[in-house]
């Protein structure tokens, strides 16, 4: 596949993430696709604001963005990215949450964190998943940029050696991700990070896919989340990241059968079929 990137390094990015814990793709989006993304989500404006502080009260998300529209199904395999996630997770990794995030004005600094933390598997670790975050807006710190800490992806838990304990030390050492419009930077799932206030009087728009190794549980459950008829139309690299695969020797398998066969016409679960008369 990285024959395909002309004029891309991605051993030079994955350097940068084991250095500092993320990268930056500058010219992820071209103006069509931020066009295509905008009117994707304008539909969406002012139904889905977070319902904590996490979330964000003055923050818009939009889950399974992947099923939303075309546009989010070919930016979740761009071959850039692919191959950067190729350098860290196994092969069969999965797509393991989607959505759109639009921090509004008035809304506060999130609390830090790493994206990948839900498993507990003690640090220092590699990290299970990897996030990218795209900016649909230029990102400023006025506008609530993310900010990242870099290097924490390297971290132990809290109160090992070489981590600091104060909390505000650690914020501190926060760095604001100011990037242009349809830039994207993708950074370790153990990087510790936060949505950043906005106190402009613009929103801030940005979307998010974040991918996870094949043995680890997604955060979305993309088979609910979208209609088996949808997700057949979609193309085979977006079916296996959804988890229309099997992962060696039989993760994932459907009835003891590849759960790709669940997505030809007329297929009928086992359990429906191979009932004793």
């Amino acid at each position: 596949m990285d024959m395909l990137i002309a004029g891309f390094d991605p051993d030079a990015h994955a350097a940068r993430i084991r250095a500092q814990g993320f990268t930056v793709i500058e010219d992820f989006m071209s103006p069509e696709v931020i066009a295509a993304v905008r009117a994707a989500l304008a539909p969406f404006q002012n139904t889905h604001y977070g319902r904590n502080d996490f979330e964000g009260f003055r923050t818009e998300r939009v889950y399974t963005l992947v099923a939303r529209a075309r546009v989010f199904e070919d930016l979740v395999e761009e071959p850039r990215v692919l191959a950067i996630l190729d350098r860290f997770l196994q092969p069969g990794y999965l797509l393991t949450a989607t959505q759109s995030i639009q921090i509004n004005p008035g809304e506060t600094a999130q609390g830090m964190h790493s994206d990948d933390g839900f498993y507990r598997i003690p640090r220092p670790r590699p990290a299970i998943s990897y996030t990218l975050i795209a900016a649909v807006d230029a990102f400023t710190q006025a506008n609530g940029c993310t900010e990242v800490v870099p290097g924490s992806h390297l971290w132990g838990n809290q109160g090992d050696a070489g981590r600091p304990n104060d909390l505000a030390e650690i914020e501190r050492m926060l760095v604001p991700m100011e990037v242009p419009a349809g830039a994207c930077f993708i950074m370790a799932g153990t990087l510790i990070h936060r949505g950043g206030a906005n106190r402009s009087d613009r929103p801030r728009l940005g979307f998010t896919n974040q991918s996870c190794e094949p043995w680890a549980r997604p955060q979305e459950n993309f088979f609910l989340g979208i209609p088996r008829e949808q997700a057949a139309g979609m193309s085979p690299r977006v079916q296996k990241l959804l988890g229309y695969e099997i992962w060696p020797s039989f993760m994932g398998m459907v009835t003891g059968s590849h759960p790709g066969k669940a997505l030809e016409p007329g297929w009928i679960p086992p359990v429906m079929t191979q009932r004793p008369s």
